[in-house]
């Protein structure tokens, strides 16, 4: 069993952010000393690990929700990572498109902004009126 001050070192993690996801479910209640202290198994440090893993890769505290839930019911086939990976490439598909559309609008006003950096200090910018 392990304290939560070796397993934040270990994983490099923010022990506030052991206690929010104890809060929300992201991981199950942990084992308490008699004198409150969480203590941690060797599989409460594996979960620890697949959801730090997995955040890394850009999926939301509720995605990865999803998979532990898989993971737990021994469901986290292939077919069901698959899934959840084409939805999120999907997201950041779209979200890259949405990006490159704000760029093309702003593009021109960043110029219309350079032809008017010559004006005096006070001068007020239209640009974006």
């Amino acid at each position: 069993m392990f304290q939560v001050g070796q397993i934040c070192r270990e994983l490099g993690i923010n022990t506030q952010t052991i206690y929010y996801y104890e809060r929300i479910g992201l991981i199950p209640p942990l084992q308490r000393t008699k004198s409150g202290y969480r203590l941690f198994s060797p599989e409460d440090v594996e979960i620890l690990r697949f959801i730090l893993r997995v955040k890394d890769l850009g999926l939301t505290l509720d995605e990865i929700k999803q998979l532990l839930e898989l993971k737990k019911g021994r469901s986290l086939t292939c077919q069901a990572v698959y899934h959840h990976l084409v939805q999120k490439i999907n997201q950041i598909n779209a979200k890259i498109l949405q990006l490159q559309q704000l760029k093309t609008e702003l593009t021109p006003l960043l110029k219309q902004c350079e032809i008017n950096l010559n004006n005096p200090p006070d001068y007020e910018c239209k640009v974006l009126n």
